[in-house]
């Protein structure tokens, strides 16, 4: 496991990219600049890696040494491109069954979908650059070990993952409270992705109006609230047990 640490200055962390280490966020003091600043903005571009813009005070909380005006966190995890992910599955000679999360920000519920997925045959989590829980020590451990295993893909939007997801053959599926269809009466056996959004809001419309089929969970006595990560394994373990037959 890679374990979360600081990478303080400009060129240990255009190295640390360089050599290939996962990180999960930069941290630039505002209006910060210098020819490196140019280098690390196009690396964390081509690597999908957030940039946040801070106050000096912010980076002399987290550091007292030489910061030159960057921090970064590298990685717990290392992060997968998703169309090597989509290659290495279907290579494998498995049906894709993906997870996709939007706008999930308790790391607990991201931990315990992880866990869910691993444990019902899901082999890629999908998540956005920004607006997604880090996935951090108590993700990890929420997960019990799961986010290590399963194959974890950031990418910059959603909407161009699904775009790649279409290309490959892998059908987009989501819940909504009015669809008539329900979990069950899915095909789970060909390839798909879930979508699961925030339990506040659920998936983002214009992913919803991407998704190929959309579905319920039935529910009784007229409660319709269950917690994200309940639900993913509910959808999970009704993917799995159709595809085992």
């Amino acid at each position: 496991m890679k374990k979360s640490s600081l990478i303080i200055g400009r060129q240990p962390l255009v190295e640390a990219i360089g050599s290939g280490r996962a990180i999960d966020k930069i941290l630039f003091q505002r209006n910060v600049s210098g020819e490196s600043i140019g280098e690390i903005r196009k690396l964390a571009k081509e690597k999908n890696i957030p940039i946040q813009q801070v106050p000096p005070e912010k980076l002399y909380s987290i550091t007292k040494a030489n910061h030159q005006g960057v921090i970064a966190f590298a990685a717990m995890i290392q992060y997968m491109d998703l169309q090597q992910a989509i290659d290495y599955i279907v290579g494998n000679g498995s049906v894709p069954l993906f997870v996709m999360l939007d706008g999930i920000t308790d790391v607990r519920n991201i931990g315990a979908i992880a866990r869910s997925a691993l444990c019902c045959g899901a082999q890629v989590l999908i998540i956005p650059d920004k607006g997604v829980g880090a996935l951090n020590e108590e993700a990890l451990k929420s997960s019990a070990g799961a986010l290590e295993q399963i194959h974890v893909c950031r990418v910059s939007s959603l909407l161009k993952a699904i775009d790649t997801l279409h290309l490959n053959g892998i059908k987009i599926f989501t819940s909504e409270m009015q669809a008539q269809q329900k979990v069950f009466e899915l095909d789970f056996t060909e390839p798909c992705c879930v979508i699961m959004g925030s339990e506040d809001k659920g998936v983002q419309p214009y992913l919803s109006k991407a998704a190929d089929s959309h579905f319920t969970i039935p529910m009784t006595g007229g409660f319709d609230s269950l917690n994200v990560s309940v639900a993913a394994g509910i959808i999970l373990y009704e993917a799995m047990k159709r595809r085992m037959g």
